[in-house]
């Protein structure tokens, strides 16, 4: 239930701010990117969640909503290159897991909105005044 309660939080927060950056085009289907530095079937009962989340707000991903979903599979290396795929998507906002994730798309736009999952890394790697 705690799961389910934050995964619709997560989901309505999402959406409020793509809505912000949609109501500045017409018709323009909200696109999030996910990125992540585990594998998708690690992932899957929150991805899962998340999909009913976005379900129970009325949203389908094809037709109303298009999720971008990348994983590095525990390979760092891959994480600026697939920060740097989301970005040349034009994506709305990412949402990441990981302190490396977080820089990775930090170093690919410093413009585009930032979801962080996490956020007891962001004062060890720099990315929050002290």
């Amino acid at each position: 239930m705690v799961r389910k309660t934050f995964v619709v939080l997560l989901v309505g927060l999402l959406l409020a701010s793509v809505h912000v950056c949609a109501a500045q085009q017409l018709k323009r289907v909200p696109h999030i990117g996910f990125l992540f530095t585990t594998s998708g079937l690690a992932l899957q009962s929150r991805i899962d969640a998340f999909r009913q989340g976005l379900r129970e707000l009325g949203y389908i991903e094809g037709q109303n909503i298009i999720v971008e979903y990348r994983y590095t599979e525990g390979k760092q290396d891959l994480t600026t290159e697939l920060a740097a795929e989301l970005s040349r998507l034009n994506v709305d906002l990412i949402v990441a897991s990981s302190t490396p994730a977080i820089l990775a798309i930090k170093k690919a736009s410093t413009a585009m909105p930032l979801v962080l999952l996490r956020l007891t890394t962001l004062l060890p790697a720099g990315l929050l005044p002290a």
